[in-house]
């Protein structure tokens, strides 16, 4: 594998997940430009990592996601690939979910992560040649209790990247997506022990995953051992969810 001076941008690149990503790329000698809005975590980033570049960005600015496409180009001095790894959840039933929270999820989560594809794809047509990964999750698959805006944000993602992924495979673009089960993070801290004992219980493996294994398989999904592999979903869950 060997992925030294590909440029890459990571989206969502301050949480657990984001963490990894930006780690394992840079241990493989990438140029990393992350991003997220919370500008004390894209600070932190850069006291950890002193080789990333770090850029606030909101997803839900859809009229300046092609500029922010072009910037980030700019800065990196190319684009070789995109993990789109930045979501939010706004969880509630179904009968008392808003139609706001309803928008709110399915325009960061999917229609921004569809904008940045676009534009992204636009750069690597240039270079004939590119790697994007969405990342989605267990629940596009299963469904979840009081996430019906999430599950459906994150299974129009993996539509869409199946589409995508038709369109431009002749041009030397992949496109694919990574799907986490439960993997630890600050939002996992925050769960009741016994119902995460519970929750456990249903992992084939008996733990939940690590930023780490994410970050493993995207590394994969970058370089050239995936040139084969376009269209696909990787499920990375411990064995609770067996496609």
């Amino acid at each position: 594998m060997n992925l030294k001076n590909k440029k890459i941008l990571i989206t969502g690149a301050t949480g657990g997940i984001g963490n990894s990503l930006v780690s394992k790329f840079i241990e493989q000698g990438c140029l990393v430009l992350a991003t997220g809005t919370n500008e004390d975590k894209l600070n932190k980033l850069k006291s950890d990592f002193k080789e990333v570049k770090i850029k606030k960005f909101k997803l839900d600015q859809h009229l300046d996601i092609e500029k922010f496409i072009d910037d980030c180009h700019t800065e990196l001095g190319g684009l070789d690939v995109v993990v789109n790894n930045a979501g939010i959840t706004l969880d509630n039933i179904s009968i008392r979910l808003t139609d706001e929270n309803w928008k709110k999820v399915i325009d960061i989560n999917l229609t921004s992560t569809f904008l940045m594809c676009k534009h992204a794809i636009k750069k690597m047509l240039k270079n004939k040649q590119g790697k994007i990964i969405n990342i989605t999750s267990i629940v596009a698959h299963t469904g979840n209790l009081g996430q019906a805006n999430y599950a459906a944000s994150k299974a129009g993602i993996i539509g869409f990247s199946k589409s995508l992924a038709l369109e431009y495979a002749k041009k030397k673009i992949n496109i694919n997506c990574i799907s986490p089960g439960f993997i630890k993070t600050e939002m996992t801290d925050k769960i009741n022990e016994d119902f995460k004992q519970i929750l456990i219980s249903k992992i084939p493996s008996g733990d939940l995953g690590t930023g780490e294994d994410i970050a493993n398989c995207a590394l994969f999904l970058a370089s050239e051992m995936s040139d084969y592999i376009t269209g696909e979903t990787i499920h990375v869950n411990g064995g609770m969810y067996m496609a």
